[in-house]
């Protein structure tokens, strides 16, 4: 009997033997990566002071909402913006395991079975390692509490340790930053407010989906009535869109991302509400007020002046918090200050291809608001506009600063961190594993913008605007030679027409020229000049 054991251990070494992965490849070469996440991309745990108990609260499936009210509800002190915990023995602590990566991998470990939510940078750290990153090595993760301002200067403090701790780990080379979402606006408050220790230790910075002028119609719609992360069955285990909602009211990072007021907007994101008035002679006729992002403040306020939540028997006023705008409002300022160092690369990854809410209309022609205090409880339709489903391209875009290339890719708000076109633009930054012999930065939407113009005017009656807007794309081959063009400029031209309205003798026209220019030195120019004609409304 022994000796059939003995085999049967032998066999079972050996067949461990046979199916031990082999070790992954490491490019000890390569220049250190940080990921940083965006709003609600970090795992949160709650520490209470009098057991010294620590258990996670943000993300879990399972006891979710329950935890959330009672150890991540907050309020804001405007004394230190910063919120804080409503109960006084709880502090939120962000783990550090792995190099700061576990808390920015998938968010609830405990899941056996995979969601999309709550998979945030996994995939990207999987594909990574692949090129032959390594953990606490090249590849570091910084999670954060989400809930505070991005300029929060307990945040910034503990980002500049971790970039000092990330150069001296990886024996003094310069760092990749790589940002999602609202990651973005953290880091750019970083680089406006301690441009000195950014300079330090930065390389390349890429932005992924940065919300750089906001996310006016997701965000306008979740300050109303809250936000769910997943739907269908699974909302029964998750947080609830109202816990959600009391949460979010007394975040500063949720002000911070709303739409920017002084943005020269293309589509000037509105808040409109269907209303009932009546005349002096008191009849009543229903009608469509709309307003711009200064001027929905006033609606935002009065909607929720009566909001309040029940918190250990007590009744707590959560109104729209004023101090928190004004601390936002002087964020955005930062915000647009902000400058680049000049030896520091910037790359900006945008997500397109999809509806995203811009402007948000409660109420229709038949069906008016009677009371505003209702509002939150009335589902909203919506006006939208190209990009990821949660920031429009326009925002993500508008970045202020001198980019090396931004880069439009197909895809969704999150979702987006699994593209692997996405994967092939950083694989190609980050000069990761050998060159991509198939890598095409045209069909990878990779762009170099040099320049846009756009200018409308009516005269007689018509109304005429010119738009022109330049491009630069870089050949992965610069010895090539330039087969398309053949070494000419390519012309090409294409105008549309259009009936306006019921009238056949109205009409809209638009012409467009683009012209390709033959390619020099890796680089090949596109020129787009358009003209539209239309009858003034």
């Amino acid at each position: 009997m022994a000796l059939l054991l003995e085999e049967i251990v032998k066999s079972v070494e050996l067949w461990l033997k046979l199916i031990k992965k082999p070790d992954p490849f490491v490019d000890p070469n390569l220049d250190p990566v940080l990921l940083v996440p965006g709003v609600a991309g970090s795992i949160l745990n709650a520490v209470n002071d009098d057991t010294g108990k620590e258990e996670r609260v943000w993300v879990r499936i399972f006891g979710a909402d329950s935890k959330l009210r009672t150890e991540l509800w907050s309020f804001y002190d405007p004394t230190s913006g910063k919120s804080v915990c409503f109960d006084p023995k709880i502090k939120i602590r962000v783990p550090d395991e792995r190099d700061g990566l576990y808390a920015i991998d998938t968010l609830d470990p405990d899941m056996i079975i995979g969601c999309d939510s709550i998979y945030y940078f996994h995939d990207m750290i999987v594909e990574m390692t692949k090129w032959g990153f390594q953990e606490g090595k090249t590849l570091f993760g910084f999670g954060y509490d989400f809930r505070q301002s991005n300029r929060l200067p307990e945040t910034l403090d503990l980002l500049a340790a971790k970039l000092e701790a990330v150069y001296t780990a990886s024996g003094g080379k310069k760092i990749n930053v790589i940002s999602h979402s609202m990651g973005g606006l953290l880091v750019k408050c970083f680089m406006g407010l301690r441009s000195k220790i950014f300079e330090k230790y930065v390389k390349n910075w890429i932005a992924i989906a940065a919300p750089f002028q906001g996310a006016p119609g997701y965000v306008t719609s979740t300050f109303v009535s809250g936000m769910s992360f997943v739907n269908g069955w699974r909302q029964n285990f998750f947080i609830s869109k109202w816990s959600m909602h009391q949460l979010l009211i007394e975040c500063p990072s949720l002000y911070e991302l709303m739409g920017s007021p002084d943005f020269n907007w293309q589509h000037i994101p509105l808040l409109e509400v269907w209303r009932e008035k009546h005349d002096k002679d008191g009849n009543s006729h229903n009608v469509l007020e709309s307003y711009p992002l200064k001027e929905s403040v006033e609606i935002l306020t009065e909607s929720l002046s009566t909001n309040k939540i029940l918190h250990d028997g007590v009744d707590i006023p959560l109104p729209f918090n004023l101090d928190i705008l004004k601390w936002a409002n002087e964020t955005r300022e930062i915000l647009k200050n902000a400058k680049l160092p000049p030896q520091v690369k910037f790359y900006n990854i945008y997500a397109t291809g999809l509806e995203t809410p811009h402007t948000v209309c409660y109420g229709d022609a038949e069906n008016p608001v009677a009371d505003l205090h209702k509002l939150r409880y009335t589902e909203p339709k919506y006006v939208y506009v190209d990009g990821d489903g949660t920031v429009p391209v326009e925002s993500a875009m508008a970045d202020g600063l001198d980019a090396v290339a931004r880069v439009g890719v197909p895809g969704e708000h999150q979702r987006v961190l699994r593209d692997h076109r996405l994967f092939r633009s950083l694989k190609h930054w980050l000069k990761a594993g050998d060159p991509d012999p198939f890598y095409d930065p045209l069909n990878d939407y990779v762009i170099l913008p040099t320049g846009f113009e756009i200018e409308s005017h009516v005269e007689k009656g018509l109304e005429v605007a010119a738009l022109k807007e330049e491009w630069e794309i870089i050949s992965n081959d610069q010895n090539k030679p330039d087969e398309l063009c053949n070494g000419k400029p390519m012309v090409s031209s294409i105008t549309l027409s259009q009936i306006v309205g019921d009238c056949p003798s109205s009409r809209a026209e638009a012409c467009a020229t683009v012209v390709v220019h033959p390619q020099q030195d890796g680089k090949q120019h596109v020129e787009l000049n358009a003209l539209s004609v239309s009858v003034d409304a």
